[in-house]
């Protein structure tokens, strides 16, 4: 992890600022109140809207390869894609790794541009699309 992210509130790490839509998908107990003031951020409690982050959890490598086309339907085009998978050491268990998760992802037009540590159990690889599938913001 990078040391400049020890200390850094959870919602300034997720990119979660100013009036950008976000959603949480298979989230833990107690994640969302976790996230503390999220400023004029918008929590959208569903993927209808084009989100600018969606955060999302997973354990099982099946359900991530399931769902991930409807996170990226959901995602705005200029969005990020937070992929959170339980560490080894953690309570929670799964199949999911970094590795796997760019094995997996890499190939759909996607690419990983930060880790973190989002507590001491998940680790999360964000994704966005790459720079020339973007398009400017727009709402």
């Amino acid at each position: 992890m990078n040391d400049k992210e020890v200390g850094t509130p959870l919602p300034k790490k997720l990119g979660i600022a100013g009036d950008l839509v976000f959603a949480v998908v298979h989230a833990p107990s107690g994640f969302v109140a976790s996230l503390g003031d999220t400023g004029d951020a918008i929590w959208q409690r569903n993927l209808e809207l084009p989100l600018d982050v969606i955060i999302a959890f997973f354990a099982q490598r099946t359900r991530l390869r399931t769902e991930w086309p409807d996170l990226t339907a959901a995602a705005h085009p200029d969005g990020a894609i937070w992929v959170a998978w339980p560490k080894h050491s953690g309570a929670e268990r799964g199949d999911i790794t970094e590795d796997v998760l760019r094995a997996d992802l890499l190939k759909t037009g996607w690419v990983d541009n930060k880790l973190i540590a989002i507590d001491e159990t998940w680790n999360a690889l964000r994704f966005a699309q790459r720079k020339d599938q973007r398009h400017p913001r727009k709402r």
